[in-house]
């Protein structure tokens, strides 16, 4: 549960995709008052507040802020386009200017909220081919790592100095759509069910992963944790290669059949059919965060094939008129 002085208003900027609203169904289910901001209302309701925002310029949003006991920000156009120039300089745009507006906003209102928590990218670290990456390794080269690194000194210039501040360099989050218009792993076990869930490129490629659970759960404890300040990885302790997480998927799923995808055949699907950047799937990293269990966070999902499990096994009928679920059952839905 979220400390006794932090119930009270979460803004979550950017907060209508997969991961937002995942989000906003765990922190209200701790106690919090949720104010999403968003440029449009999420398309799925909920017991949140939305509250319209251009992620940047000063409006009437920046009251939401005032008195709250928290912002997490994870505004910032998808990643999972065709990288044109435009798109590109939108990726990074979105990112550094929602972070510096946020930024004046706290400082035109009189009870800026006490801590600011910061979606970063575990793809600031590259692509090494083997190397396991900590929060102590040196970032990569690349447009990835120089969309993370854009985004972490936006944070660094906008956050208050009496802020507490908390970055998590989050890997590939997976979870249930519940109608958000995310969950890239509703995609790839698709894919899996028509027997398309082979090895894709080399497969050797890292495929470092969090459950949304131990994601909402480390937002929760990043808000929550008075000690918890500075740079973090998100991402389970047992990353695994991209043939590793395709076979896991086919066996959860109950699929034999995995045909494999070479790289020419995944860079020509990516652009031609699913018109998106086909480095996404060939290339990866492994990461572990070295901090996380030195402070104590245990993680719920730490093998992938429990998480897998837990994420797509068919929800079992409901049998009662009165479900009083936990909070990690709502999350969980």
């Amino acid at each position: 549960m979220i400390a006794d002085n932090f119930f009270g208003r979460i803004v979550i900027a950017g907060g209508s995709g997969f991961l937002g609203i995942s989000l906003a169904t765990h922190l209200v289910a701790e106690g919090a008052e949720v104010v999403i901001l968003s440029r449009s209302p999420p398309n799925v309701s909920g017991p949140w507040r939305y509250v319209a925002w251009d992620a940047r310029t000063l409006g009437l949003w920046k009251d939401e802020l005032n008195g709250a006991a928290a912002v997490i920000n994870l505004a910032g156009r998808s990643v999972n386009c065709i990288k044109s120039p435009d798109h590109q300089d939108e990726i990074i745009r979105s990112r550094v200017e929602a972070t510096r507006v946020l930024g004046k906003a706290m400082r035109r209102v009189a009870a800026p909220p006490p801590v600011w928590v910061q979606m970063s990218t575990a793809h600031i670290y590259g692509d090494p081919p083997s190397l396991v990456c900590n929060e102590a390794s040196a970032t990569g080269v690349g447009f990835a790592p120089t969309v993370g690194k854009a985004w972490e000194e936006a944070f660094h210039a906008a956050r208050l100095p009496t802020q507490r501040g908390v970055v998590l360099r989050t890997s590939f989050v997976i979870g249930r759509d519940q109608g958000a218009g995310g969950g890239a792993l509703a995609h790839l076990a698709w894919l899996t069910r028509w027997g398309l869930g082979g090895k894709i490129g080399g497969g050797q490629q890292g495929m470092s992963w969090i459950h949304e659970l131990d994601m909402n759960r480390l937002f929760v404890r990043a808000v929550s944790e008075p000690t918890m300040h500075g740079v973090y990885i998100a991402s389970a302790p047992q990353p695994v290669s991209m043939l590793e997480f395709m076979r896991a998927m086919r066996k959860t799923i109950g699929m034999p059949i995995g045909l494999p995808s070479p790289a020419w055949l995944v860079r020509l699907g990516a652009y031609y059919v699913l018109r998106t950047d086909p480095e996404l799937p060939l290339y990866g990293r492994y990461v572990v965060s070295q901090r996380l269990p030195a402070e104590g966070f245990v993680f719920q999902f730490s093998d992938l094939k429990l998480a897998l499990h837990d994420l797509l096994r068919k929800p079992e009928p409901q049998t009662s008129v009165d479900q009083t679920a936990s909070s990690e059952t709502l999350c969980s839905k």
